[in-house]
């Protein structure tokens, strides 16, 4: 359903193996003021997480302080925007998912280019889309959960992070292959998400492993399947779709790491490194694991823009197929 995660990896090490190595000059004296990380979605959620995690160490490798600021609304378009018309110095960042490349395709107008308004620092992460319910459904699988919406139609709904995030197009596709009258309710982001899901006002979600790990561990929300071919690190008793009866589903989420196009290529390249031996050690990498997220890789520029196309094309196809749109 969605660029494979092999094809891409095959995409980055190809391109990786011609990168050519840019000598650090601006790089020598960045930072030399605060850097602003923005996250287009409320506080909470996975991107958020994310930037919370890396930010801190930035800082201490850097010597400058590096802070998330949550810029919320429109599915993410208006912090996204923000980045883009943002200065090109290297002090602004932007942590994106996958509505960066679904968001053109929704909306009538947004306040950005994918391609031409940023350039990649790093794509490091994935994490699998998951469908959990509150424990109050009489459900323990996901052909349970399938039985109880056909049995009472358009009385139950499901939460994502947000209209148009990878969650709800997942969400969707569920709902329309199987013929399911199930109501969407989109929050602005994961954090505002999981409240409502815990409080059984929105009883279904599909979500990354981030904002509802924990809750999982504790019993506060029951795990049905993870959209993926392979089960999650983090919580391996989950069974996934396919295991679960629905072998037609297959997905992940992927966070990225964007900056203002034309933004100094060292400073990009100083910025890669960092993140990517950030990811790398040992305290991270358990922490990230620990929230559901899988390294991915870094990326080129290229092999970045390969990826917006295949899906700007691939997922083009799922929306108009369900008739999703912003109104």
């Amino acid at each position: 359903m969605i660029f494979s995660r092999r094809a891409f990896l095959h995409l980055v090490a190809s391109a990786s193996a011609g990168q050519a190595i840019i000598e650090p000059a601006w790089a020598q004296t960045y930072p030399t003021r605060p850097v602003r990380m923005i996250v287009p979605y409320a506080a909470g959620g996975s991107n958020d997480a994310f930037a919370r995690l890396i930010a801190p160490k930035l800082s201490d490798h850097l010597g400058r302080q590096f802070f998330v600021e949550n810029i919320a609304g429109a599915g993410g378009n208006i912090g996204t925007g923000r980045g883009a018309k943002a200065v090109a110095d290297g002090y602004t960042m932007v942590v994106v998912a996958s509505p960066f490349v679904t968001n053109p395709i929704l909306y009538d107008s947004v306040p950005y280019d994918p391609i031409k308004d940023f350039d990649p620092v790093t794509l490091p992460l994935s994490a699998p889309v998951m469908l959990t319910v509150n424990p109050s459904l009489p459900v323990r699988t996901v052909k349970d959960l399938v039985v109880l919406i056909r049995a009472n139609p358009g009385k139950y709904s499901y939460a994502t992070s947000g209209f148009g995030t990878r969650n709800h197009l997942f969400g969707e596709a569920f709902k329309q292959s199987l013929g399911l009258d199930l109501v969407h309710v989109p929050f602005n982001g994961g954090g505002l998400a999981v409240v409502s899901v815990l409080g059984g006002h929105t009883p279904v979600f599909f979500s990354q492993p981030p904002p509802v790990v924990e809750h999982v561990k504790q019993g506060a929300l029951r795990p049905l399947a993870v959209m993926s071919k392979a089960r999650s690190q983090i919580l391996p008793d989950v069974p996934t779709i396919a295991e679960a009866g629905y072998p037609d589903f297959d997905g992940e989420e992927w966070y990225a790491i964007v900056v203002p196009a034309g933004t100094p290529k060292d400073i990009i390249g100083l910025l890669n490194r960092e993140i990517v031996g950030i990811i790398a050690l040992p305290d991270i990498k358990e922490r990230l694991a620990t929230l559901g997220f899988e390294p991915v890789a870094t990326t080129t520029a290229e092999v970045f823009a390969a990826r917006i196309k295949a899906e700007t094309e691939e997922w083009g196809n799922v929306i108009r197929a369900a008739k999703i749109r912003h109104e």
